[in-house]
């Protein structure tokens, strides 16, 4: 892999026909160390958010030693690094896939939010003693920009018999949620660890963990969350205020907000129409989330090998590559007057970017390097 300086150092000696995606693994690093020094446990990286071996081994030196895997090929990626725990938290799996991972990886910690996945992980185990099973309950996701409420999570009248089988089938048992995707108010965290302490009371169960999920927010343009120190303050004060703290470790499982600035994305403009701009990625490609959840990256401009610094007048929309008219991406952009041959510069595309690429036309997805 290519190292250099900055993007303008790389576009000295290159002219990129394709996009280009330019990794910064020692934004990974610090954000891992930050989650390590202030989140009160223990902290899992969810690994489908960057599978890069880059990140992950930036992420294994940084100390992270948790992972969040949701297939073989992820579970793959990170296996063989020595003292890791991999958890299984998709909660639906294929029955393969949980004999493979149980049996090959040694993985023992397996997410559920049904009986029938609960019965599928004990048959596929051959009903193994020393599973560490977590229970994913639905909670409120309506602070979240993307929320997932509506695919994951057993609903309240689940939630007992649910703990009860669990627990009788299970070495430790664990409750886990998921407040939605960018969660924009840290009260929500306190408003689902109240939830579950709620239901821990009216089942009698008694938990080894609580997993508060992801959704910590990446701070892109337009959206302003508040500092994640508040989110770590709400956290801690709302676990250690209910029963449930007295047995409990916490766990979170952070993937946007560790890896989102750790790279940034080199795009050409291959024509321009009026206020849009048609570009060589678009929804299709990495700029998925830009396109289908309207997350609004920031953005620059570069001429030749230096950036446009004259002001940004000028809201742009994108185009992308393919011969389909919804790779579209609608949000309007602040950049300068850019003619063809012009490059965008898109930053904070470090989480589930390269992972979204599809092969739609056959157009070759970014290249890496990394600077």
């Amino acid at each position: 892999m290519e190292n250099f300086e900055s993007v303008c150092d790389y576009l000295k000696t290159n002219r990129p026909v394709n996009p280009v995606l330019c990794h910064r693994p020692h934004t990974a690093a610090r954000s891992a160390r930050w989650f390590l020094n202030h989140f009160p446990g223990d902290v899992l990286y969810a690994v489908k958010a960057n599978p890069s071996p880059l990140i992950l081994h930036t992420l294994y030196m940084a100390g992270i030693r948790h992972f969040d895997i949701a297939s073989i090929a992820e579970l793959e990626n990170v296996h063989h690094y020595p003292d890791v725990r991999l958890y299984c938290m998709n909660t639906v799996k294929h029955p393969d896939h949980i004999r493979r991972m149980y049996f090959d990886f040694g993985v023992r910690d397996f997410a559920l939010d049904c009986m029938d996945e609960l019965c599928k992980i004990l048959a596929a185990t051959n009903q193994a003693e020393d599973l560490r099973l977590h229970v994913r309950i639905t909670v409120d996701n309506s602070t979240s920009c993307l929320p997932l409420d509506a695919k994951f999570g057993a609903h309240p009248d689940e939630v007992e018999e649910l703990l009860l089988a669990a627990r009788t089938s299970s070495e430790e048992l664990g409750v886990c949620f998921h407040v939605g995707s960018q969660a924009m108010n840290p009260l929500a965290y306190a408003s689902a660890i109240c939830r579950v302490n709620h239901l821990i009371r009216k089942t009698g169960v008694i938990l080894e963990s609580l997993d508060v999920g992801g959704g910590f927010p990446a701070a892109y343009p337009g959206l302003n969350p508040k500092p994640l120190g508040e989110y770590m303050q709400v956290i801690n004060e709302a676990f250690y205020d209910t029963l449930t703290s007295e047995t409990c470790r916490l766990k979170c499982e952070p993937g946007r907000a560790l890896v989102a600035e750790s790279a940034s994305m080199l795009i050409n403009v291959t024509l321009r129409k009026s206020e849009w701009l048609y570009l060589n990625d678009g929804a299709y490609g990495s700029l998925f989330d830009a396109a289908h959840v309207d997350f609004p990256y920031p953005v620059r401009a570069v001429r030749g090998d230096r950036l446009i610094n004259q002001e940004y007048d000028t809201e742009f929309a994108f185009y992308g590559p393919t011969c389909d008219s919804i790779d579209v991406i609608r949000e309007d952009f602040d950049l300068p007057e850019l003619q063809i041959g012009d490059l965008v510069v898109g930053h904070m595309m470090g989480a589930y970017t390269a992972v979204s690429a599809t092969d739609f036309n056959l157009l070759k997805k970014a290249k890496i390097v990394l600077r």
